[in-house]
């Protein structure tokens, strides 16, 4: 039977003996003493607390070679104090690496060491298997790129909701950070609709069917009158800021539009979606495309890419993905922002301030029969 902490010789005389100049035991103390708690049998409270006390003292001055071992042993140990191993973090080098890299679980002050002794760990934490929630969180909080990246190609990092949401408001300025989502296959259509215009066919076309199951659940405001007559007669005049106002005005848009997509070789794909909610047909929308400008004209493969985009996107879902993509509110949603349905869960109920005597008769009263003298 393996021998409990409390078993261990006493090394107090070794303690004594550590303290002097010519004498170095504290790393044998610590090794030793890690290899009688890693055995024991019985690890309550007071032997874990005796043997962090311990160790937390040794581990900041012991060399890097003891510390390095050391943190091998107790880093993929599950009762081994955190605390402990946030210390083993803080040395840095092999000890370190070793925590990072075998630690069944990273608390928050394991990755406050790590990150504070040196910033460019992030992608490898963010890399793990195992991450937490709170873990994710707390590596998104840090608006770093590189961790960013790294959490978006962990096919195992959990990434929903809350978490979701703010790596993909980042991708819409961040090309390599969208794309790396959008190869994820565990990320619903609707979800990243924001990065539209960064996804190839396929992932176009299941996006532009999502956002048509929720956009049949509102009301979907008509075309703009003339705007086909109108948006071709700015193009076939090659005036292409009348243009980008018109239709800018048309749809309610943000002023500058065009310019929010990070690479502009995909400005004509933004123009796309807000062409197919404008409600233009397609030979109007060829015609855009063929006399706007003399760049995209010129190129048969370019047109017919564009084309086949308008053709694959429903209208009904245009005007609640350019709302995705641009991060922006339609003019007809922004005065229903406050409404609340009356029957939902959560909803207050509206009461009348009346008075007793304003308040209408709980039943209708029935005709009153006079009672007859005898």
């Amino acid at each position: 039977m393996s021998p409990s902490f409390d078993d261990a010789p006493d090394l107090s005389g070794l303690i004594e003996l550590s303290r002097l100049d010519s004498l170095d035991l504290k790393p044998v103390i610590l090794r030793v003493q890690t290899d009688h708690f890693l055995s024991a049998t019985v690890r309550d409270r007071k032997t874990v607390a005796a043997f962090a006390s311990l160790a937390g003292g040794l581990i900041p001055i012991v060399d890097a070679e003891t510390a390095e071992i050391v943190a091998r042993k107790l880093a993929p140990f599950p009762d081994t104090p955190p605390a402990l191993l946030a210390a083993l973090v803080e040395r840095g080098g092999g000890a370190r690496d070793a925590v990072l890299a075998q630690a069944p679980i990273l608390t928050q002050g394991m990755i406050q060491a790590a990150l504070a002794e040196d910033a460019d760990l992030g992608p490898a934490i963010a890399s793990r298997h195992d991450l937490s929630r709170a873990t994710i969180l707390d590596l998104i909080g840090r608006e770093n790129p590189g961790i960013d990246r790294a959490l978006a190609a962990n096919p195992a990092a959990t990434l929903q909701g809350e978490l979701l949401a703010r790596l993909v408001a980042r991708a819409r300025k961040q090309p390599d950070l969208g794309r790396t989502l959008l190869a994820r296959h565990d990320l619903a259509h609707a979800d990243v609709a924001p990065l539209f215009l960064l996804a190839d066919e396929t992932r176009r076309e299941a996006i532009g069917h999502a956002m048509m199951a929720t956009a049949a659940l509102r009301p979907n405001p008509p075309a703009p009158r003339e705007a086909g007559a109108v948006l071709t007669g700015f193009s076939a005049r090659g005036d292409v800021a009348g243009f980008v106002a018109a239709l800018t005005e048309m749809l309610g848009l943000p002023k500058g539009f065009l310019a929010t997509t990070p690479d502009p070789s995909l400005r004509y794909e933004l123009l796309t979606v807000a062409l197919r909610a404008a409600g233009l047909h397609e030979e109007e929308a060829v015609y855009i495309y063929l006399t706007l400008n003399e760049t995209v004209a010129q190129s048969v493969d370019r047109v017919f890419s564009l084309v086949k985009l308008f053709r694959t996107l429903p209208r009904v879902a245009a005007r609640d993905l350019l709302a995705a993509i641009l991060a922006w509110t339609p003019p007809e949603r922004a005065s229903q922002a406050g409404h609340q349905p009356y029957h939902a869960p959560d909803a207050q109920r509206p009461r009348a301030q009346t008075t007793a005597s304003e308040r209408p008769p709980l039943r209708t009263p029935l005709p009153s029969r006079q009672r007859q003298a005898t």
